[in-house]
């Protein structure tokens, strides 16, 4: 990381903040119809254009 630039850290890091699960709130108040997050990505599948 250490060439990578500030703007790109930043954006980096709001991915990885919106790469987490849906809440467990969530799921228990639409009784699990809604169990993952729209924004989930998976690493190897998907790549960021940061």
């Amino acid at each position: 990381m250490g060439k990578k630039t500030v703007g790109v850290k930043r954006r980096l890091a709001k991915r990885l903040k919106q790469n987490r699960r849906a809440p467990v709130w969530i799921t228990l108040k639409t009784k699990r119809k809604v169990f993952t997050s729209p924004k989930r990505r998976y690493w190897r599948a998907t790549k960021l254009k940061v």
